[in-house]
């Protein structure tokens, strides 16, 4: 089923979802499991919304009863890096809260450029899906259209990003790894000057 839903409610972040594109076609993907996530009974896309539709849907939200704004939804949001820097432009105007977005960490990839000098005053916490700390196991899991090169281009940009951003946090899942992995992951972290956060299965 398709809908046009634009902005949902996850715990106490309103979250936004604008595309369903994305590059990887990871092996634990919750949109394989079900449609529906927070406050959404689906995030299949009829079409995307253009910026201007986000901005209307985020003028009819009341802000104030959400901690953050996070870009997330059933698609990777940096396919749409361009409209999202321009719809952050216009919350910064509206809003103190936070932004956030959740990244698989391939904006290079899929824009074809550097884009972690455009996260610079639109946006507040990078999260990136790390997944594993090994490159041929990343590229097993995400089954990513670039190819096993994806790992060290998402390594490059979370140390990048960081350098324009307030935060970048790298994310694994909880009971996907082993205990060892999870130290290796945090060294990565460590090295990087990020930080590390092992996330709940939701």
């Amino acid at each position: 089923m398709k809908a046009m839903t634009i902005l949902y409610e996850v715990h106490d972040g309103l979250y936004v979802n604008m595309t369903n594109r994305c590059p990887c076609a990871c092996t634990f993907c919750l949109r394989q499991e079900k449609d529906f996530v927070g406050s959404a009974d689906s995030l299949w896309l009829e079409r995307e919304p253009s910026a201007d539709e986000v901005k209307a849907e985020f003028d009819k939200a009341d802000l104030s009863k959400y901690k953050e704004i996070v870009f997330c939804g059933y698609g990777e949001p940096t396919e749409r890096l361009d409209d999202i820097l321009e719809i952050c432009g216009y919350l910064k105007q509206k809003t103190s809260l936070p932004i956030r977005i959740n990244t698989n960490g391939m904006s290079d990839l899929i824009n074809g450029r550097e884009t972690a000098p455009d996260f610079k005053d639109r946006i507040d916490v990078v999260s990136i899906s790390l997944n594993t700390p090994d490159k041929d196991r990343f590229y097993e899991l995400t089954r990513s259209k670039f190819g096993a090169e994806s790992f060290d281009a998402m390594l490059r940009f979370a140390g990048e990003v960081k350098k324009y951003v307030k935060r970048v946090v790298l994310t694994t899942v909880a009971t996907t790894i082993t205990k060892e992995e999870e130290e290796q992951c945090a060294d990565i972290c460590r090295k990087l000057g990020v930080d590390y956060r092992i996330r709940p299965f939701e």
